[in-house]
């Protein structure tokens, strides 16, 4: 496969799993401010399950050299911040 493919196969995976994070954030923002609290077991097993699932399609997208270990860990980690700014938001209503 050309450099040129790969490169544009990288991007789209990575921005794919982005999209994905969004979504997941969306989610949580949306179960947050109409269903339920943080505190409930429905919200908690939401987030773990989508969590779960972003993870190991990073995993997957690593496994096939379409992005880095690092990037798919700084994509992690920016959801999670961004979710527990959205908890603690919620919370100090």
């Amino acid at each position: 496969m050309s450099v040129e493919t790969l490169s544009g196969q990288s991007e789209k995976a990575y921005a794919l799993l982005k999209e994905d994070a969004q979504k997941i954030l969306k989610l949580i923002e949306v179960q947050m401010e109409n269903l339920t609290m943080p505190q409930c077991p429905l919200y908690e097993e939401v987030l773990d399950t989508q969590m779960f699932g972003l993870s190991r399609e990073i995993d997957f997208a690593i496994r096939l050299d379409l992005i880095q270990e690092e990037d798919g860990k700084e994509l992690l980690d920016q959801l999670e911040k961004q979710l527990t700014s959205l908890h603690d938001r919620s919370t100090n209503k």
